[in-house]
């Protein structure tokens, strides 16, 4: 077992469920105005492009503790991550390992893609590659000014499509971590139940030496 035994790995996995499960509910939170864009068969109308639009212009306007407190969230899930992989055992390598894969795939999409994505529509300059720093992950020798193939429509279908990539890489992490308590808890019980066993064996053996004696001494 890992650092601290039973008790930090239990605190340790709520410290990931936690930020995961708050991550899927802002995403969820996202899911009405992406539906139209990605999941109907109907072709998307101007209202439901203008209706995304308006709503990551006031995500992105939102004060800056909103961005500070999602920040913090994050650490908050890679500190659980690091206390449950800190002298790992092998079920911690094994899912612990792939769910921390799964949870920085995630922070990529979302610099990469949506804090990209959503400084683009707040500036409305969709034909225009905005470049700021590290901001341009992915967008090696680009420069501010050059010219983006993506549209408003597409811009807007972009950042939906990644919203849901993001949303299936946490639930892979549930998933990881739901698998991680179930193999854990079938160890558990496998190891009970061997050790029951041999009390029983060893309670039968004592008993068919003491039957043993008792016919010797006849």
């Amino acid at each position: 077992m890992a650092w601290g035994g039973a008790r930090s790995q239990s605190f340790a996995t709520f410290l990931i469920l936690c930020p995961t499960s708050f991550f899927l509910g802002i995403l969820f939170s996202l899911f009405p105005y992406d539906y139209p864009l990605l999941w109907t068969a109907s072709t998307p109308t101007e209202a439901n492009f203008q209706s995304a639009e308006n709503h990551l212009r006031f995500l992105h306007a939102s004060p800056p503790i909103i961005a500070r407190i999602l920040h913090i969230v994050i650490t908050v899930g890679l500190l659980g991550f690091f206390i449950k992989l800190y002298r790992p055992s092998e079920s911690n390598m094994l899912f612990d390992g792939a769910s921390l894969v799964l949870y920085m795939c995630g922070f990529v999409v979302y610099m990469a893609n949506i804090v990209k994505g959503l400084r683009v529509v707040s500036s409305g300059k969709y034909d225009v590659e905005l470049v700021e720093g590290e901001l341009g992950v992915g967008n090696r020798g680009t420069s501010p000014g050059d010219r983006n193939p993506l549209g408003r429509n597409d811009s807007l279908k972009v950042l939906s499509a990644s919203n849901t990539i993001l949303a299936l890489v946490l639930v892979g992490v549930l998933v990881l971590q739901a698998g991680q308590w179930y193999a854990e808890r079938k160890q558990i019980q496998e190891t009970e139940q061997m050790e029951k066993d041999n009390v029983i064996a060893g309670k039968g053996s004592a008993a068919t030496q003491r039957t043993g004696s008792g016919k010797k001494k006849l």
